[in-house]
């Protein structure tokens, strides 16, 4: 009966502390699929410093070449289930 209460209070214990451990936030992603032409990868830095994306009903989509923003821009509704990340918020301005 002893045995078994003390490998009661240590699960209890291991329990315990792994709950009180805080996980990682998840990293943000550096690449992701055109919205227009989904096979091709686009790295988000580099497109967003291109100009090439289009932000829609709170989400931003990113294009591999000069064509797809027109594609998107035509019908952005045939494209809004592609892949996107939330819209950033605009920084603040300074007073």
């Amino acid at each position: 009966m002893k045995k078994f209460m003390f490998v009661s209070v240590l699960a209890v214990a291991a329990v315990s502390v792994s709950f009180g451990q805080a996980k990682p936030a998840p990293k943000a992603p550096t690449s992701v699929k055109c919205a227009v032409m989904t096979s091709e990868s686009v790295n988000i830095a580099k497109a967003t410093k291109e100009k090439m994306f289009a932000d829609y009903k709170g989400r931003r989509y990113f294009f591999c070449c000069g064509g797809c923003p027109g594609a998107f821009k035509a019908d952005p509704a045939k494209f809004a289930k592609g892949p996107s990340i939330p819209t950033p918020k605009a920084p603040k301005k300074k007073v």
